[in-house]
């Protein structure tokens, strides 16, 4: 490596001074001070002894192409070639069909896949002091089984109390408003542009009438079916997320296999580096909206904002949305602390702005910047991204796969292009 750096000294311009022999430019994509190999302490007996031969298998391929000599492509079938391409179109076609019908499957291996590369580093963390991978395993899992359990036993009947007492008083909340100091005076202020008064009343109507309730939720039967669903996807989630734990390894040496022995090292590589940083990135992100959400609870309960563990709720589900979920939370909470009054919102709302300075600056760095390092800008595009495609799933999984692209871009495509 001293070598290679005292050729880019030694130029001056940046460039590396790499002559045209396949095994030269090989080893100086190689040893780059870009590209980061991966850690072999994390790697079990069996994954570690693959990648140390297919490092050799690299060596040796460096060495033949080396010697080998480029071949010119030719076209001597041009109605084969046609016929071929538009049979690989099809083909597409069909897999594209294919996967949209299995969407919701592909969605549960996706949500499965995630909790389980979260939940590995605590299984490693426990391997290096002395517990067994399958005891580990059924430590992690029970407990994280017992944790989803807790909360839910905790949270569904507080939901099931507030969603009640919001139905009940909604007629009386939207009466109140009319009340209010300021929405008298916003009244006087605009009231001859937007008839206030009018608004208030189709509201009062429309929280008034049991039917509209029912149309809101979808009627008592569908609703029960989607509770349903919902259990029944996160019992596949969780069935299929303990096969992913115990099979971790195995299924990523089945992928390294399927790989070309003399490029297996660098694809083991990339992928050893993204499986770590998801995992750590998905249980970074939990701790944070966990804190938002907890934080969030004690000041609405202090404050007197209502249906404070409805809105924290949702402001645990809003602040998994990289970026943009704080902000949703934001305005979530202050909407509703405006049913109580104009002081509680603004409250809120100084609390939450606060609070997000401190999260960027203090609680972020410190858990996820050592996991993942994305550009602000390339996190909105992202998150927008997976959103509009796969909803909150896509939005929670456009940071990894950002960095992931973001990896192989810096490792892989950027030496390339230096030697040009």
């Amino acid at each position: 490596m001293v070598k290679w750096f005292g050729r880019l000294s030694a130029r001056g311009a940046g460039k590396p001074d790499i002559s045209d022999d396949a095994a030269t430019k090989a080893a100086y994509l190689d040893t780059h001070p870009d590209v980061k190999h991966a850690d072999l302490e994390q790697m079990d007996a069996e994954t570690r002894e693959m990648y140390r031969d297919a490092r050799e298998a690299a060596v040796d391929a460096r060495e033949e192409r080396a010697k080998a000599r480029t071949r010119e492509f030719v076209i001597r079938g041009p109605f084969q070639l046609g016929f071929t391409v538009t049979l690989g179109v099809l083909v597409a076609l069909l897999f594209g069909g294919m996967i949209q019908q299995l969407t919701t499957i592909i969605m549960y291996v996706a949500s499965a896949l995630f909790v389980a590369l979260s939940l590995d580093p605590v299984v490693r963390a426990l391997q290096r002091r002395g517990l067994k991978r399958p005891i580990g395993i059924a430590v992690v899992f029970s407990g994280f089984v017992a944790v989803i359990a807790g909360l839910l036993a905790l949270v569904i009947p507080m939901i099931a109390n507030q969603i009640t007492l919001l139905v009940r008083s909604a007629p009386w909340l939207v009466r109140d408003i009319m009340r209010q100091p300021w929405f008298e005076d916003l009244n006087e202020r605009f009231g001859r542009f937007i008839d206030f008064d009018q608004l208030l009343a189709i509201g009062q109507d429309f929280v008034g009438d049991p039917e509209n309730w029912a149309q809101v939720a979808g009627g008592v039967w569908q609703a029960g079916i989607g509770i349903a669903n919902g259990l029944t996807a996160g019992l596949i989630v969780l069935i299929l997320t303990l096969y992913f734990l115990a099979s971790l390894r195995s299924m990523k040496r089945a992928f390294y296999s399927l790989v070309p022995r003399s490029g297996r090292a660098k694809v083991m590589d990339i992928t050893e580096q993204v499986t770590k940083s998801v995992g750590g990135y998905v249980n970074g992100m939990v701790i944070l909206a966990f804190i938002n959400a907890v934080l969030g609870f004690v000041m609405m309960t202090i404050v007197d904002v209502p249906f404070a563990g409805l809105v924290a709720v949702g402001v645990f589900l809003l602040a998994l949305i990289p970026l943009i979920g704080s902000v949703v939370a934001t305005v979530l909470v202050t909407v509703v602390a405006l049913f109580n009054d104009p002081t509680t919102a603004i409250i809120a709302a100084v609390y939450y702005l606060i609070y997000m300075q401190v999260e960027s600056y203090l609680l972020t760095p410190r858990v996820m910047n050592r996991v993942v390092s994305v550009p602000g800008a390339l996190v909105v595009i992202g998150a927008l991204a997976g959103g509009t495609l796969l909803g909150l799933l896509g939005a929670l999984v456009a940071i990894p796969v950002t960095a992931a692209l973001l990896m192989i871009i810096k490792q892989v495509w950027v030496p390339r292009q230096e030697l040009r």
